[in-house]
């Protein structure tokens, strides 16, 4: 069991996040704080738009490299699993189960804390298990196959 400041993430999905840190901190940030400088020698910063937009973009930056460097003080590594499912004999999906820093469902990767992650984790093959969403709206699927 995680303790709660424990992250779940992937081997692939730590290095994607590793990958993303050096960018922002290596690239980025210097970026940045050269746009910045450049806009406070125009003078007036009340009304410099090239300044107030550097410094949003610095907040936005700062903002993720904090949640980054937070995932990979915090990471503790899971093996994903792949579930296979249909819903009302349906065609088959199936969705690989991680954590949700690595979650992308266009990927066919769901969180292991969504309704659906939640559900095909309750299940064996052969299982139907009920998914109901944040709305309430529920629904059924049969579990298939677990790779």
């Amino acid at each position: 069991m995680t303790m709660a400041s424990e992250i779940p993430i992937t081997s692939e999905g730590l290095a994607e996040v590793k990958r993303e840190l050096e960018q922002l901190t290596g690239r980025r940030r210097p970026e940045i704080v050269a746009k910045i400088k450049a806009a406070r020698e125009h003078g007036d910063l009340s009304e410099n738009f090239e300044y107030h937009a550097a410094r949003n973009e610095q907040s936005f930056v700062e903002g993720r490299i904090q949640e980054l460097e937070t995932i990979v003080r915090n990471h503790t590594l899971i093996k994903p699993v792949t579930v296979h499912f249909s819903e009302d004999g349906g065609p088959e999906e199936a969705y690989q189960l991680v954590g949700p820093a690595d979650a992308d469902p266009k990927a066919g990767r769901i969180s292991t804390e969504s309704a659906m992650g939640k559900a095909l984790l309750q299940g064996k093959v052969g299982e139907e298990v009920e998914v109901v969403t944040d709305t309430g709206f529920k629904y059924t699927v049969k579990i298939t196959a677990i790779d």
